[in-house]
């Protein structure tokens, strides 16, 4: 395998796109190799990385069905429930906590009563 070449921040030629840039044009990789990669400097840790992707061999976006919208509705859903209480949070649970602030942080009045 050829090594990639690799291309200074903003210094990319035309044709190559990231998958956020190819996105914004309504297109995807497509299944295609990363054919090249972007660095930006940083001073006190290594470079970051942009993988970028040839535009000419990007496939359009798969467009949403009634079925994938109905799949991405329940998944959504799925996030607002808490493990703990089995209520909707009424927003997205935090990964960081796994259950509603509730339940994450329990009213502390409730255990002075049990002294």
């Amino acid at each position: 395998m050829a090594a990639l070449p690799v291309y200074r921040w903003r210094l990319a030629p035309d044709g190559y796109a990231t998958r956020r840039q190819l996105r914004a044009l309504g297109l995807r990789p497509g299944g295609q190799d990363v054919a090249a990669q972007i660095e930006r400097p940083r001073r006190r840790r290594g470079p970051l990385v942009a993988y970028l992707y040839r535009v000419d061999l990007a496939k359009p976006v798969r467009p949403m069905t009634p079925r994938r919208w109905v799949a991405l509705g329940k998944a959504n859903a799925a996030r607002r429930i808490c493990p703990e209480c089995r209520t909707d949070a009424g927003y997205v649970i935090p990964r960081s906590l796994g259950m509603c602030v509730t339940c994450a942080s329990p009213d502390p009045s409730n255990s002075l009563r049990s002294t």
